[in-house]
């Protein structure tokens, strides 16, 4: 049974370990942009479609408005969306990027380059892995559903 709960192991170490690694490899990539990682994450968001719900960009991202509020409230304070209420009901808050959020998009285009080459993976490789990770997660969910 001890070799059943070696940390190393463990799937969940593994994909834990590994989101470290990105936000330890984005960080200077994100550095010269002046974003941490869930501000880029929220910017990925934006950039494939402005003029998004609050709580559209929550659920995509997995978090709850007491964590995407904040964050917001910092991004807006940078100059790089702006926040809303939306005409036709006041309960929603629209989110649009600022010409400033916008521009950084070009910044960022050759980051799943950089990705790609320090993996040492094909976009194909890529590709399968990032749809299979989905998947587990979907499963996950289904399963504690």
């Amino acid at each position: 049974m001890g070799k059943a709960l070696d940390l190393d192991l463990q799937l969940c170490f593994s994909v834990y370990a590994a989101a470290h690694a990105f936000n330890r490899f984005y960080k200077p990539l994100l550095a010269p942009l002046g974003l941490t990682y869930p501000q880029y994450l929220v910017l990925l968001v934006l950039w494939k479609g402005d003029g998004v719900p609050l709580g559209s960009i929550g659920a995509r991202l997995g978090l709850d408005s007491g964590t995407l509020t904040p964050l917001l409230k910092r991004m807006e304070t940078m100059g790089l969306l702006a926040r809303q209420r939306a005409a036709g009901d006041e309960r929603q808050v629209l989110v649009t990027l600022t010409e400033r959020g916008r521009a950084l998009e070009a910044r960022a285009a050759n980051f799943p380059v950089a990705i790609g080459q320090a993996a040492g993976c094909s976009v194909i490789e890529l590709d399968g892995l990032r749809q299979r990770l989905f998947a587990l997660g979907r499963q996950l969910d289904a399963a504690i559903a």
